[in-house]
């Protein structure tokens, strides 16, 4: 059975913004539950890894919330990526295609 990835620092603020702007307002657990289903269950987060991201993320005004209901009936926050949000998000997808186009050249050339 293959080991579960760890998120590497600084990267999970990038996962969670590129996961609610697509699809827009979404709960804690329906954006740690869509980073699972996308990554075909090899990252797993839990209520004590993904709250603290939104909640950074809000502070810094790239993310917005609004209590709302869930399907299941229960309140929630629900985030959404702001207009600021944008391009931070721009920016960190940028970065990490260069250094993985830097990494792959790496281990290619290796």
């Amino acid at each position: 059975m293959p080991r579960k990835s760890e998120v590497l620092q600084g990267t999970l603020d990038m996962l969670v913004l590129k996961t609610i702007e697509p699809v827009g307002p979404m709960h804690d657990w329906g954006v740690a539950r869509r980073i699972q289903q996308i990554s075909d269950n090899a990252l797993q987060l839990t209520q004590g890894t993904i709250y603290p991201v939104l909640l950074r993320l809000e502070q810094r005004g790239w993310i917005s919330a609004e209590w709302g209901t869930t399907d299941n009936n229960r309140e929630a926050r629900f985030y959404s990526l702001t207009k600021s949000g944008h391009k931070p998000l721009q920016e960190e997808t940028e970065n990490w295609q260069k250094m993985m186009a830097i990494i792959n050249h790496v281990f290619e050339s290796a």
